[in-house]
């Protein structure tokens, strides 16, 4: 059975583990500062489980544990790693989001890789060192503290994907965009940030490590630590008390002529650090006429001093590159590691058993199952025997378990769907395939050696299989801790179960006995063991490679629904052997970079090289938890993958999503901008539409003898052009230019209702309104007047906001006119009523507004009354605009409004009558705004109760601007016409004030004039510009400082 890329599970698994909780956090552009500093502003955001971001701490005291890769092709290797260093400290996070003094200043680890093709490697360390140094400036981190790397045949690098498309809402968009490079100069670079890590860089040679473990205790394990640079290391205190909570790391590069210490050297390790993590990879190069190198290098220690690398061979100024010996960094505290390797090995034959191991010498079959010494410990087992298989023989039981001992129901466990395809024609095959399988291994049911029963399953196999044991012949030896684990493969790596065989290359093989040996000290062979052939097969491999990431998702995300807390991937290497990349998968380069990106969407990097061999466990860990039996060893040809991640669950650095957010940030700008200069055209359009098109241009408005503006009707058709059949003529303009700003206005406005009733007749909309009267379902107008009444009962001065976008005369209220957040802050503060300015011409209005206001205070009062045990009454609504025909009435009435306000300065005797009467049919309530005592004559013409309110306003007509004093309306509070209009109206209808309330001042008080106003008798006020320069963010603050 195989694991097919089409199976649909293995994508749900990576996106539902990425559903799982992590912190992460994302900074804006860097940009400069008072005298060059690097300013930003970062958040951490943590992904909840429905991939939401919530704000949660400053991120300065949580920093972040980041790795930013980068690379270039450049064939100049100073270019290389001027551009692969800028790549990489591109995606780092601002040096003041890290912890301490010094790391804001300098990135802890770096790893380099560079293709042997250059020339001149002992550059390359001080190249990178003095490309971060030229960058300070601009990213802000001066130097590194230690740089470990190598020469490579080929480099694996990656860049963060900032393309326009990666802010989709796709959870499983790429955080980097990988890149492979066989045999081609390339650099790639690794910057790291790692946050309460010890770092201990080290190098040695094969002189420096001890040929053997004989020394016991733990003066033994000190003497090997100091033998290979590594004394003191994960100890603490005077006493050296280890750390036991900490699994150190162990990156290892070796150079090819190491090979015959590393054995030693891995023991040794494991010896030492018991729970601690090996991975690496051989140096390598393209050629094998030139010659691998090792680059190390340390300018601080763990305290931030500058120090010189502490090798363990004896040198006064240890050069950073190395043509020899072994380099590598020891990393223990907040970072773990989680390693995972692929031999990319296909099974081919059944499951055999080792029924001798050593040289068939004639006569014998080597140390037999029933032998009295088939311990390979015994002193008379030499090492070649020990490593060395005698006899092979059939076992069937395991090799039908193995082809045949699974159903489709075991693959649909797997990978969890339950769908039952089984027919009859499924059925036929599987018994013709046992059959040809018993008939195939009759012959194999005897003792055979290895290498004759190799040859007699080679040919059986395809003519590419054929010809690859040829050349090489891998035995998989079986591992411990198999029983209860699925037989087969690929399904046991799907499931994370982990390798079943351990495979290796054999060394040499016994012409005349037919033995094979394997390397001498790679294993010890024991009678009874199970072990299988295997051949280099490159869709096999691509299926391997898919499976082990599947059961490493499928085992995070067991623990993730277990309540474990998994932490991000933080960065991911990657060790491919020369022989894998194209050459295995065929194909451009990239295929395994590749698949590390689908399966960890949100790693920010990916790096490593192609080795001459990878080092490691072969199942390694997840969760540091191992899944299976496992040793450092050195495989030939695999792939070893590492991913990086904190312990504690830091803060995730995210360069993509930065990118985003600098983006936005700058759309943001970019539109604010955009915003405010439309705001300025539009201030100035106004503004010269009420000085200059609506003013006289320096001329004395024409006024009648009681003081009052004389303005002219506009013929409704005057200047426009009229079309009847195929005649077109045009009406002359009689009146070129209005005589007051108050003319102009309303010439505009019969403009613009003359264009609506084109659009929707008189009678339609009165149908309209009709129907909206007496359909339930509709808003009805509500009492506007009453809750003002009702807040000015004890005494207290009446504040009533009213929300306009802007003034004539001064242009833009506010910055923003968010209208249903404001309307939502006056319903919260209690505003008794409301006013909107709807007009359109003057202030910047809409019909709409009125709509959105009445839904704003109904959705604000709904949730305060939820949240208090008082109830809130959302405030009814006052559209203010100017008012000429009674067909802006039933317009409002459509609207929502509950309460008009009429012009009297605009409107002759007969006009406001009717107007008046028409609101009254509509069920609007009237308020009526005069500027001139003459105006109030006129109101006292109207029969008692046509208006609701009075409003005295501080508006000169003529040019639309306020009386800055305020006397314009204290002079009408105390006019005999205003005491007239009391005695014929009554002293219940409430006389409110407007323009400029809460802006004059008197002594630097803006209450005093309110406080004259009370006194004058005025209820209450209608305030718009008040509240919007002093109370930007809390429209209703004034509402309770001002109700005196």
């Amino acid at each position: 059975m195989t694991i097919l890329r089409s199976s649909s599970w293995w994508p749900v698994l990576v996106a539902a583990s990425l559903r799982s909780s992590a912190w992460c956090f994302s900074v804006p552009p860097r940009v400069p500062g008072p005298a060059g500093a690097i300013t930003a502003h970062s958040t951490i955001l943590q992904l909840s489980s429905d991939g939401s971001r919530s704000h949660s701490q400053d991120v300065a005291s949580v920093p972040p544990q980041a790795f930013a890769s980068g690379y270039s092709t450049h064939p100049d290797l100073l270019s290389a790693i001027d551009e692969a260093v800028l790549s990489a400290l591109s995606s780092l996070p601002p040096p003041h989001a890290a912890a301490g003094t010094f790391a804001a200043a300098a990135v802890d680890l770096a790893v380099v890789s560079a293709s042997s093709l250059y020339e001149e490697p002992s550059k390359i360390v001080p190249s990178l060192l003095e490309a971060v140094a030229r960058a300070a400036d601009r990213f802000g981190y001066s130097t590194v503290r230690h740089v470990v790397g190598g020469t490579a045949g080929g480099v694996v690098g990656s860049r963060s994907d900032s393309r326009s498309d990666s802010r989709s809402g796709n959870d499983a968009a790429a955080e980097c965009v990988p890149f492979e490079a066989e045999a081609t100069p390339c650099v790639s670079v690794t910057l790291a940030l790692l946050p309460e890590v010890e770092i201990r860089p080290f190098r040695l040679t094969g002189d420096d490590v001890p040929d053997g473990l004989d020394a016991v205790g733990r003066r033994g394990r000190e003497v090997w630590m100091e033998s290979v640079g590594l004394g003191g290391f994960g100890m603490k205190g005077d006493g050296g008390v280890e750390e036991e909570d900490d699994d150190p790391v162990f990156m290892v590069i070796p150079s090819p002529a190491f090979q015959n210490d590393l054995d030693d050297f891995l023991r040794g390790l494991q010896y030492a650090f018991p729970n601690g993590q090996t991975f690496g990879g051989i140096a390598s190069t393209v050629s094998s006429l030139s010659r691998a190198r090792l680059f190390c290098h340390s300018s601080h220690d763990d305290n931030g001093n500058e120090n010189n690398l502490a090798s363990s061979s004896s040198s006064p100024a240890p050069p950073s590159v190395y043509g020899d010996g072994c380099v590598g960094v020891a990393l223990r505290g907040d970072i773990r590691v989680d390693t995972m390797i692929a031999q990319g090995a296909k099974p081919v034959g059944g499951v055999y058993r080792v029924v001798a191991v050593g040289r068939n010498e004639p006569g014998s079959r080597g140390t037999k199952a029933n032998s009295n010494s088939n311990n390979p410990d015994d002193d008379d087992v030499d090492d070649g025997s020990r490593s060395t298989i005698g006899a092979i023989v059939l076992d069937e039981a395991a090799t039908a378990e193995e082809e045949l001992g699974y159903t489709d129901d075991d693959l649909s466990a797997a990978s969890g769907n339950d769908d039952d395809d089984d027919d009859n024609d499924e059925a036929d095959a599987k018994a013709a395939k046992r059959a040809q399988l018993a008939a195939d291994y009759a012959k194999a049911r005897i003792p055979k050696p290895p290498l004759a029963e190799a040859n007699f399953l080679m040919r059986r196999l395809s003519d590419d299989d054929q010809a690859f044991m040829r050349r090489a012949l891998l035995i998989g030896l079986e591992r411990g801790g198999s029983i209860g684990k699925t037989p087969n493969e690929l399904m046991r790596l799907a499931k994370g179960e982990g390798h079943r065989f351990t495979v290796r290359q054999v060394a040499s093989a016994g012409m005349k006995d037919g033995s094979v040996t394997f390397p001498l000290g790679s294993v010890n062979v024991e009678v009874g063991a199970r072990c299988r052939f295997f051949v280099r097969d490159g869709e096999f491999a691509k299926k391997e490679v898919e499976a082990l990431w599947t059961g490493y998702k499928k085992r995070e995300l067991t623990d993730t629904l277990n309540g474990k807390e998994v932490s991000p991937v933080t960065g991911c290497m990657v060790f491919p052997t020369l022989d894998r990349g194209s050459k295995l998968f065929g194909g451009k380069a990239g295929y395994e970079s590749g698949v590390i990106s689908t399966f960890l969407p949100g790693v920010p990097s990916i790096s490593g090289f192609y080795a001459n061999g990878v080092l490691g466990k072969l199942d390694g860990t997840v969760g540091g938890v191992p899944v299976g039996p496992n040793e450092n060893m050195l495989h030939g040809s695999a792939s070893c993958y590492v991913m990086f991640r904190s312990k504690t669950k830091r803060p995730f650095f995210s360069p993509k999503q930065a990118t985003i957010d600098a983006a936005d940030a700058a759309a943001a700008e970019a539109e604010a901008k955009a915003a405010e200069m439309e705001l300025a055209a539009e201030d100035e359009k106004r503004s010269t539409m009420s000085k200059s098109s609506f003013g006289s241009e320096g001329r004395v408005a024409p006024r009648s003898s009681d003081g009052e503006l004389i303005v002219r009707r506009r013929e409704i058709h005057s200047g426009r052009s009229l079309s009847v059949s195929t005649v077109e003529w045009s009406v002359a303009e009689k009146m070129a230019k209005p005589t007051s700003a108050l003319e102009g206005f309303m010439w505009e406005k019969e403009t613009q209702v003359d264009r609506q009733r084109e659009r929707i007749p008189l009678a339609l909309l009165m149908s309209q309104c009709k129907a909206a009267m007496m359909d339930p379902s509709k808003p009805k107008p509500r009492d506007w007047i009453g809750p003002v009444k009702r807040a000015g009962a004890d005494g207290k001065f009446v504040i009533i906001p009213e929300c306009k976008r802007m003034e004539p005369t001064t242009g833009s209220l506010r910055k923003r006119y968010d209208l249903p957040k404001l309307v939502k802050q006056l319903t919260k503060a209690g505003a008794p009523s409301i006013s909107v300015n709807s007009d359109s011409v003057l202030f910047g209005g809409s019909l709409e507004d009125i709509t959105k206001a009445r839904e704003a205070s109904a959705a604000a009062a709904a949730t305060e009354s939820l949240d208090s045990d008082d109830g809130v009454v959302a405030p009814p609504v006052l559209a203010s605009d100017l008012l000429l025909y009674p067909y802006q009435l039933y317009k409002l009435r459509l609207a929502g409004a509950d309460a008009v306000n009429l012009v009297v300065g605009a409107l002759d005797s007969k006009d406001l009558i009717y107007l008046t009467k028409i609101a009254s049919t509509l069920q609007l309530q009237v308020v009526a705004s005069v500027t001139s005592e003459a105006q109030i004559e006129l109101i006292n013409k109207l029969g008692a109760g046509s208006i609701c309110a009075l409003a005295v306003s501080n508006r000169e007509l003529e040019n639309f601007d306020f009386d800055t004093s305020g006397e314009q309306a204290l002079n009408l509070l105390r006019s005999d016409a205003l005491a007239a209009f009391r005695e014929k109206h009554g002293a219940e209808v409430p006389v409110l004030v407007e323009g400029r309330v809460g802006m004059i001042e008197a002594d630097g008080d803006e209450t005093a004039y309110i406080r004259a106003l009370k006194d004058a008798g005025a209820f209450g006020a209608i305030v718009a510009g008040g509240i919007a320069l002093r109370n930007e963010d809390n429209a209703g603050e004034s509402i309770h400082r001002w109700s005196l």
